[in-house]
């Protein structure tokens, strides 16, 4: 008799154990039930019990579905398990839908999960995909305004380019960093001028030093694509 009430003792705590999880879940499941992203209790249970945080799976799943993407939940948990970004990744999906652009779950997940750490990201790539970047060369930020080179008839030569830059995302991942497409701009820069015989030849072709510019960034850039430089001037 008394092992049967230890028996129905732990049952019922089990069952207690059990109602509470559910009660907890109860307004996330009403929430994607509501905007139209229902998500089964049992998996909601699943993702308590694997330490995910529900909240952000289910809010992430209804931000794909209201935009048209239906994502199921162990889609977005399982890029969430392994280490990636969730909202960004959905953020950089259906801005890509929204620019016709086209970007899988799983590509984007694998753009995300590469790019981790290295200052770039999936929403980055998908932005300069649509939208292209100018960068100023050099950087103003970096105390210089001018790349500065040196004619073979002693002429200092001072310019400032700009650099348009739009992703492919095919090339995306391991491709260069801001930093040194102006690091490879300068460089091809410096090298024009400096086997240029006389300053003037520069400043009657400024093309020379585009076309040098982009063949040297590009070693490193594939998915960049450059502009002339915007002026320059002899010192």
């Amino acid at each position: 008799m008394s092992l049967t009430l230890i028996g129905i003792a732990i049952l019922g705590l089990f069952v207690l154990i059990i109602g509470a999880i559910v009660f907890s879940l109860i307004g996330a499941w009403v929430k994607a039930l509501f905007n139209g992203a229902p998500i089964p209790m049992s998996k909601l249970v699943a993702l308590k019990f694997a330490s995910i945080p529900y909240g952000l799976i289910v809010d992430a799943r209804i931000t794909a579905v209201r935009a048209g993407i239906n994502l199921d939940a162990d889609q977005i948990a399982s890029h969430f398990q392994a280490g990636g970004n969730v909202v960004p990744t959905v953020q950089a999906l259906i801005a890509a839908q929204k620019a016709g652009i086209e970007l899988g779950w799983d590509r984007a997940c694998a753009i995300d999960l590469a790019t981790k750490g290295s200052g770039k990201s999936v929403v980055e790539a998908v932005r300069t995909s649509v939208d292209p970047k100018v960068i100023d060369c050099p950087n103003p930020e970096g105390g210089r305004t001018t790349i500065d080179g040196v004619a073979k008839d002693g002429i200092q030569v001072k310019v400032k380019a700009r650099v348009t830059v739009r992703t492919n995302l095919d090339r995306f991942v391991g491709g260069a960093k801001e930093e040194t497409i102006i690091a490879r701009v300068g460089e091809g820069i410096v090298t024009t001028i400096g086997s240029a015989e006389s300053y003037k030849s520069v400043l009657e072709s400024p093309d020379a030093i585009s076309k040098t510019a982009t063949s040297t960034a590009l070693s490193v850039a594939p998915r960049r694509r450059r502009s002339s430089p915007a002026w320059a001037r002899v010192s």
